[in-house]
């Protein structure tokens, strides 16, 4: 997943702007004077964070510092005298808030990946000060007029990026409510002042709810069927938690929980998924999403309308690739009706094998399922997940996977920093080195789970790629796998070994940046373009001389056998229409919440009837594949940026299928292909429509969506 920063306008460094002097930073402690070092630009490479010197209190005064600094340096961008210009007024305004860019996006990152208590009270804090930041800017008419008139002035004179920043500018500036009449100006400030604080909540309830959602184990019998590894991180996990019980489940973000494959104890399982679906449905009354949800969802039904568009998807799509909700349904629709028999048929299959041995009048629960697709596998391909995860060390995955395909596609090396501080002994930090021996990036890895962390997976920056301001890009990958008890390796699955390549994809778009502007740098493209290149990077995994690099035993560095291999790569495909059903359905409803108006909202307690119906009306409702995101914990559409969005994780994975088959057909890792990509798609950011950037580089006019059925092995 890319994580969509919350940085709102923050944006960098120009002349003639305000910055803040290292005199001005300081501040009494303890009755001495102390720089705040949010404050100053770090000495370490890149500007990286040094968090050794960085106190969690540092944050709050930063940013009000920060947000001070972009308040006059509008001001004085307003208060100009001179005919507004490019160069007097789009350039300052987009440098006008380098400093709180700067703290923002160290802060942010925190508040996802180790949200201590002090973190969580400063983002409370925080988030009505930055909100109040984002409408003055977006509503000041002053501030838009001059942008106005360069765009209208100006925009037929300018080329490259110049042009591409100018009119991103501007019609940010309109999509926000800038034309708007001055009453339902004031009322759309209230929509994002209330949006703002709606997602706050979301946070925090989420959060607490999951963490509180654990399974309590009261004997390791109950366990059966568990590796020694995984009963050990259920004991550690118990014991981080308060230690109520010997072992607990934790449950992740998903609502399928991956532990369900090997849990033999149905009973067990059965706790397990309810715990994952009812997590913040109110069935304990302590956590209850729906109000949030309701509320969020009106108000954003209300935006749209004031902005003159029938429904929230459509106002969301018009700047996406599908550019409107009729495109995405077709798009859906097609897919649900090659998908479902073949759904229908794998939910047979296992119902008929799991009678076997339970009965023949055994009923298959969503719970059981993973169990029983796991046996079967096993049976009828002969492996497991245990037999395979001693070759996925995720060290080697990490150093001989996902680096090593990088650098025979790219060109590129990484060498371990352990001199560059991190906010957590867990996390690595690696410089990247280009084919000519120039640094070019610093690249964090943080893939342990643990309380204070979010759950899911996802890559952002410290800070974003920029040729204005010389910055190089300082880019992180977070995920939440089982740390190995100490002393021993950890091991992870396919999937996990997949979700490191597809996050390092999103990494690489942050990395391979060349632009001139931070508002068109790295991943700043739009939904249904910005997952394409981690989707694609996924790829890498499966090409024999990257497999057999990092594929090793953890035990005794040999290759996997070439008989497990290949019943291995067969098994990715197996019962492979549960992922892109879970998917669909999750698409389905984000698109359902999104795609009416103000008043076909339903009420809190009415939402769950809603998503039901949601469901059966596109012939979704299905017991057996349930939503990969229920309504009550979809993070990616209450609190991540993706409303009206998730379809887009379908729609890249067609542009990467299409990718995936021009690298085979041209070479996976023929360095002049990788160039190529590197080139025209990665390096650009958002200085280009992506259309033309996908046409530039396959050749094809328009996505083929063909391919994407038997990718999946479908």
């Amino acid at each position: 997943m890319m994580k969509l920063n919350k940085t709102f306008m923050t944006i960098g460094l120009a002349s003639g702007i305000i910055l803040m002097s290292e005199a001005s930073a300081m501040t009494t402690m303890s009755g001495a004077e102390r720089v705040n070092p949010l404050l100053i630009e770090s000495k370490l490479p890149f500007g990286a964070p040094d968090f050794n010197v960085i106190n969690e209190a540092d944050y709050l005064p930063a940013i009000e510092a920060a947000v001070k600094i972009q308040r006059d340096n509008i001001k004085k961008i307003v208060n100009s005298k001179e005919t507004p210009t490019f160069a007097n007024t789009i350039l300052p305004y987009e440098e006008s808030g380098v400093l709180l860019d700067r703290i923002s996006n160290v802060f942010f990152g925190l508040t996802s990946a180790h949200k201590t208590k002090v973190i969580a009270d400063t983002e409370e804090k925080v988030t009505p000060i930055l909100a109040d930041l984002e409408n003055e800017i977006t509503f000041n008419p002053e501030l838009f007029k001059r942008i106005k008139y360069v765009y209208e002035h100006e925009k037929n004179q300018l080329k490259g990026e110049d042009a591409r920043l100018l009119e991103v500018i501007y019609k940010g500036f309109v999509r926000a409510g800038a034309l708007l009449s001055a009453s339902d100006m004031e009322r759309m400030k209230q929509i994002n002042m209330r949006l703002s604080k709606l997602s706050q909540q979301w946070g925090k309830l989420l959060s607490d709810a999951t963490n509180h959602a654990v399974v309590w184990i009261n004997t390791k019998d109950e366990l059966a069927g568990l590796s020694e590894a995984d009963i050990a991180q259920c004991e550690k996990d118990a014991q981080s938690r308060g230690g109520k019980a010997p072992y607990c489940i934790v449950i992740i973000n998903t609502t399928q929980q991956p532990i369900l494959a090997n849990l033999a104890n149905r009973d067990v399982r059965r706790r397990v998924y309810e715990a994952s679906i009812h997590r913040a449905d109110g069935t304990n009354p302590q956590f209850n999403t729906f109000s949030i949800v309701v509320e969020t969802a009106k108000l954003r039904a209300e935006k749209a309308k004031l902005m003159g568009y029938d429904n929230y998807a459509d106002y969301s799509l018009e700047k996406a690739m599908a550019k409107n909700s009729g495109n995405v349904y077709n798009f859906l629709h097609q897919l649900i009706a090659d998908y479902s028999p073949k759904a229908d048929q794998e939910t047979k299959a296992i119902e008929d094998y799991a009678k076997k041995t339970m009965g023949s009048d055994f009923k298959l629960q969503p719970y059981d399922r993973f169990y029983f697709s796991s046996k079967m596998k096993k049976e009828q391909l002969n492996i497991s997940d245990d037999e395979i995860k001693p070759y996925f060390n995720i060290d080697s995955v990490q150093v001989n996977g996902v680096f090593y395909a990088a650098h025979r596609a790219y060109g590129l090396t990484f060498k371990q920093r352990k001199d560059i501080p991190t906010y957590h002994p867990d996390m690595k930090v690696f410089e990247v080195i280009d084919k000519d021996g120039k640094t070019i990036a610093l690249f964090y890895s943080d893939y342990f789970r643990r309380p204070t962390k979010r759950g899911g997976a996802w890559m952002s920056a410290f800070a974003k790629q920029c040729g204005l301001r010389h910055q190089l890009p300082v880019i992180y990958n977070v995920c939440n796998f089982a740390k190995a008890p100490d002393g021993q390796p950890t091991l992870i699955t396919w999937d996990e070994v997949c979700t490191l390549f597809h996050e390092f994809g999103h990494a690489l778009h942050g990395i391979l940046s060349d632009c001139k502007y931070n508002t068109l740098s790295g991943t700043a493209v739009p939904r249904d373009f910005v997952e394409m290149p981690s989707q694609f990077n996924e790829s890498f995994a499966t090409v024999p001389e990257v497999f057999d690099h990092f594929a090793r035993h953890t035990q005794t560095g040999e290759p996997m056998p070439e008989a497990l291999k290949e019943r291995m790569l067969k098994s990715i495909s197996f019962h492979a229409a549960y992922a892109l059903g879970e998917n669909l359905a999750a698409t389905c409803l984000d698109m359902a919440w999104h795609h009416i108006g103000q008043q076909e909202i339903p009420t809190a307690d009415k939402a769950q009837e809603f998503e039901r119906q949601a469901l059966q009306q596109v012939g979704l409702l299905n017991n057996q594949i349930p939503p990969r995101y229920i309504t009550s914990y979809f993070n990616h559409v209450w609190g991540g940026g993706y409303a009206a969005g998730y379809y887009s994780y379908l729609w890249t994975e067609v542009l990467a299928v299409n990718v995936a088959d021009y690298f085979a057909k041209h070479g996976a890792l023929n360095p002049a292909v990788g160039q190529a990509f590197r080139d025209k798609i990665l390096s650009r950011g958002n200085t280009k429509d992506q259309m033309l950037m996908f046409t530039d580089f396959t050749g094809m006019r328009q996505p083929d969506a063909s391919g994407l059925l038997k990718a999946r092995g479908l």
